[in-house]
C-alpha cells in the first residue's frame, strides 16, 4: 500500500534539526511547569483566580504560604476565605502556638478550617479561656482543636456556651465529658440553657421512674452523653414517645431500664411506628410468641432501630446458608452482623470443620475480636490431637 504522507512530512521526521527543536521545546515546557509550582502563591494569584470570583487578598495568601499551608487545598475547598478583606493569619497562628501547636499542626488546622483566620484575636482568646475551663490541660485542648477545629472556632452565642458549661458542671459531670460534648456537638452549647435543662430533666425523670438509683444518676448520664453526644439535641418528647410505646408492648419497668441502658441515647431517635414494624417482622419471621419476642428484643435491642429492609435482608441471608429459625431465635444478636460478615465467618469456621448449621450461632456473633477468639479456640482444638492412653508410644526418630 502506498504511503499517504507527503515528502515534506517524511523529511521533517528524519531531519535532525527538527528532532532537536522538538526535544528542546518539551524540556522548556517541563522546566516552566516546575518553576511555576515553586513560585509563591502571590506570583500566580491573578491567573488562578476565576473571573467569576472576587480577587484574593494577597496578604492573606502570602501569610498562609509562609505557614506552609497548602493554598491549592484552601482554594479548592474554601476559596472565599482568601477573598475576605480582613484576616488575622499571624495572630491566629500565634494563639495556636501559645496553646502548644507546632508548625505542622497549625498548617493542618488552617488547611481544614481556614475560616479560623477570619476570627478576631480577642474572640479566639475568650473562646480559649472558656474551653480551658473544661479541659484538663492545654495539651488536651490542642488535641480537641486539631480534631474539631470548626467546633472551637464557632464563636457565636458565647454567652449561651458559658451558661451551658456552668449548668453541666453543676451536675458534677466530668470535664472530659463536657469537653467531648463541646467538640462533637457544639450546637448543644449554642442554644439557650433552658432547652438542655428540659432534656436533662426528662432523662432524670425517666431513669428514676424506671427504678434507677438517684446515687447512680450522674454515672448513668455520663454514659449516655459519652455514647451519643447529640442526645441533648433530641426533643424531650422523643424520649416520652419511645418509652410510652415500649410500655404498651408489655415491657416491665426493669426491662425498660435495661433497654434504655443498652440503647443509650439511641432510644430517643427511635420512632414508635418503625419499632412496631421491626417487632412485627421479627415475630412473623421467627414465629415466636409475644413473650419470646420481648426476650429477643431484650437480648438484641438493636432490632428496634434497624430498618425493615435491613432486617429482612439479613434474615434471608441466614436462611440462604442453611441456618434455622430456631438458631436465630437462640442467638438473635446474629442479626447485628451484615450478610457479608456472616458468610465470611461461616466459611472461615467451615475450613476447620465447624458447621454452624449443626451448632450454635454464638460462635460467629460479636465483634471482630470476639470472633477471632472463638476462631482461635477452634483452630487450636483441631491442631491438638486427643491423647490416647492405650496407644503405643513412638520415638521422635520413628
Amino acid at each position: 500500500m502506498l504511503s499517504t504522507r507527503s515528502p515534506s512530512a517524511a523529511s521533517l521526521e528524519t531531519d535532525p534539526l527538527s528532532t532537536m527543536l522538538r526535544v528542546t521545546t518539551a524540556s522548556l515546557c517541563t522546566y516552566c511547569q516546575r518553576i511555576r509550582l515553586l513560585l509563591p502563591p502571590s506570583a500566580s494569584a491573578t491567573t488562578l483566580t476565576s473571573p467569576n470570583r472576587r480577587l484574593e487578598n494577597q496578604h492573606t495568601v502570602d501569610s498562609l504560604y509562609e505557614l506552609s499551608v497548602d493554598i491549592r487545598k484552601v482554594r479548592k475547598l474554601k476559596a472565599w476565605v482568601l477573598s475576605e478583606s480582613s484576616a488575622y493569619v499571624s495572630e491566629t497562628a500565634d494563639l495556636l502556638r501559645d496553646m502548644g501547636a507546632d508548625t505542622t499542626v497549625i498548617a493542618r488546622i488552617l488547611e481544614t478550617h481556614p475560616e479560623a483566620v477570619l476570627c478576631r484575636p480577642e474572640d479566639v482568646a475568650a473562646q480559649r479561656d472558656l474551653w480551658v475551663s473544661v479541659c484538663p490541660n492545654k495539651r488536651e485542648l490542642m488535641n480537641i482543636i486539631e480534631k474539631f477545629p470548626a467546633s472551637f472556632f464557632t464563636l457565636t452565642h458565647h454567652s449561651n456556651q458559658r451558661a451551658n458549661i456552668l449548668y453541666l458542671q453543676s451536675l458534677r459531670l466530668s470535664k472530659r465529658i463536657i469537653g467531648k460534648l463541646m467538640a462533637s456537638a457544639p450546637q448543644s452549647f449554642s442554644r439557650p440553657v433552658e432547652r438542655n435543662q428540659e432534656v436533662i430533666h426528662t432523662l432524670r425523670e425517666t431513669y428514676l421512674d424506671l427504678g434507677g438509683d438517684e446515687g447512680n444518676l450522674r454515672i448513668w448520664l455520663q454514659k449516655l452523653l459519652s455514647q451519643n453526644p447529640y442526645i441533648l439535641l433530641r426533643p424531650a418528647e422523643a424520649w416520652r414517645d419511645s418509652l410510652g410505646f415500649l410500655r404498651e408492648q408489655g415491657f416491665t419497668t426493669e426491662e425498660l431500664l435495661s433497654l434504655v441502658s443498652s440503647l443509650r441515647a439511641s432510644i430517643a431517635e427511635l420512632q414508635p411506628e418503625a419499632m412496631q414494624h421491626a417487632m412485627a417482622y421479627i415475630e412473623g419471621a421467627l414465629t415466636c410468641s409475644k413473650d419470646e419476642l420481648k426476650e429477643i428484643v431484650i437480648r438484641c435491642p438493636a432490632i428496634l432501630y434497624y430498618s425493615l429492609p435491613t432486617l429482612a435482608g439479613r434474615f434471608q441471608g441466614l436462611m440462604d446458608v442453611g441456618v434455622s429459625r430456631e438458631q436465630v431465635k437462640e442467638s438473635p444478636n446474629v442479626l447485628e452482623l451484615t450478610t457479608q460478615i456472616v458468610l465470611y465467618r461461616i466459611q472461615k469456621l467451615a475450613s476447620y470443620g465447624y458447621d454452624v448449621r449443626s451448632g450454635s450461632l454464638d460462635v460467629i456473633v460479636g465483634t471482630k475480636k470476639d470472633f477471632e477468639m472463638s476462631y482461635s479456640k477452634l483452630h487450636l482444638r483441631q491442631q491438638r490431637p486427643l491423647f490416647n492412653p492405650v496407644a503405643p508410644l513412638r520415638s521422635a526418630e520413628e
